[in-house]
C-alpha cells in the first residue's frame, strides 16, 4: 500500500527541524501541551496554508519572511487513527482534553503518527508526528519547496 503524503508549511530558517518538533515543544498546541515535542502535518498542501493562517498571531509577518513547504511519506502501519477524539475537540482556545488526548499518545509511543480532526477545515485531517517514537525513522521527509503566500490574502 502507498505511503500517505503530508505536509508541512514553516519558515525557511526553521526547515531544518521542521520536523523535530521543537517549535511546537516550545509553544504547545490543540493536541498537545508545550515541553512536549510533536511536530504537526496536514494531509494536502492547501489545509498546511489554512492552518498557518489560522493560527497567525500577525498575519502581515507572513509576507515579510521566505517559507517552505515540505512533504513527508508517512507508511500506513504507522499511523493510529483513533476512533473517539474527546467531545470538546474543536472549542477555541483548545481546552486541557485534547492536549490530553495528544500528551496520552505520544508518552505511551503506541505509534509515530497520529490522524486527527482539523478544525480549520472539517472532514479534512491533520497528522501530529512523535520524533521519539522508534518508527519515526521510517518516515521519509522530502527537501523543501519554496512557497509564497498569495498577495490577495494580504488585504
Amino acid at each position: 500500500m502507498s505511503p500517505v503524503t503530508v505536509w508541512r508549511l514553516c519558515r525557511k530558517p526553521y526547515a531544518a527541524e521542521s520536523y523535530s518538533g521543537e517549535g511546537t515543544r516550545l509553544f504547545g498546541g490543540r493536541w498537545r501541551p508545550v515541553r512536549l515535542p510533536v511536530a504537526y502535518s496536514s494531509e494536502s498542501r492547501s489545509l498546511a496554508t489554512l492552518e498557518v493562517l489560522a493560527n497567525a498571531r500577525a498575519p502581515d509577518l507572513l509576507f515579510a519572511q521566505p517559507w517552505v513547504m515540505i512533504a513527508a511519506a508517512l507508511p500506513l502501519e504507522i499511523i493510529e487513527r483513533p476512533v473517539r477524539v474527546p467531545d470538546n475537540w474543536r472549542t477555541t482556545p483548545c481546552g486541557p482534553d485534547t492536549q490530553a488526548f495528544g500528551a496520552e499518545w505520544a508518552r505511551a509511543a503506541r505509534s509515530a503518527a497520529l490522524r486527527v480532526p482539523s478544525t480549520v477545515v472539517l472532514g479534512e485531517f491533520n497528522y501530529l508526528l512523535n520524533p521519539a517514537h522508534r518508527d519515526f525513522t521510517k518516515i521519509k521527509v522530502d527537501a523543501p519547496e519554496p512557497f509564497a503566500f498569495d498577495l490577495r490574502l494580504h488585504r
